[in-house]
């Protein structure tokens, strides 16, 4: 009798911990998810301020078509439309040439000095800083779910209800070198 009372005990101690397991493995997932759709409306938010910023280049720095169809093409695709992964993958681009069209704007001062160009430069520097710090918080979150995959005995019980690793936002090589414009 007693050693039934113990074996019912031990299983419901284990019941007990799957649950609390999988629902906290549940709970991180969405924490990822929260931290990716609050990265995705600033990188939607940059996406839609483009097209205006090229605008506004295009007639001071004609010669720079490449760069400017760059951008463009970047930009010709359909947001709603692409996964998570393309988001990032294209938002990441962007960045770069992003980063290599002021470089260029350092070179026209009537450019710099133009209103348009000022003000929506001003609103992608802070949309930049707006994606910088989501970027660290879905990281964040990413790593939070990632080690709980990771760690025993939660592994276990993440790989039995089929929960998968998220991948951490990493920019790509090009991004860590200085941008060199040259004429």
């Amino acid at each position: 009798m007693i050693g039934l009372l113990i074996f019912c005990g031990v299983i419901f101690v284990i019941v007990v911990f799957v649950i609390g397991a999988y629902n906290k493995g549940i709970k991180l997932k969405n924490y990822v998810k929260e931290a990716f759709s609050t990265m995705d409306v600033y990188m939607k938010k940059r996406w839609d301020l483009i097209p205006n910023l090229v605008e506004s280049v295009k007639g001071y720095a004609g010669h720079e078509k490449g760069l400017l169809e760059k951008i463009t093409q970047l930009r010709s695709s359909n947001y709603s439309t692409m996964t998570d992964a393309q988001k990032l993958e294209t938002n990441s681009e962007l960045t770069n040439v992003l980063s290599r069209l002021f470089a260029v704007a350092e070179n026209y001062p009537d450019l710099k000095a133009n209103q348009n160009f000022m003000q929506l430069s001003k609103e992608l520097s802070s949309i930049e800083a707006d994606i910088a710090n989501s970027r660290k918080y879905y990281n964040g979150t990413v790593r939070e779910l990632n080690t709980y995959l990771e760690v025993f005995p939660t592994n276990i019980i993440g790989s039995i209800f089929g929960m998968q690793k998220e991948k951490l936002f990493e920019i790509a090589e090009n991004e860590r070198q200085n941008v060199k414009v040259s004429f």
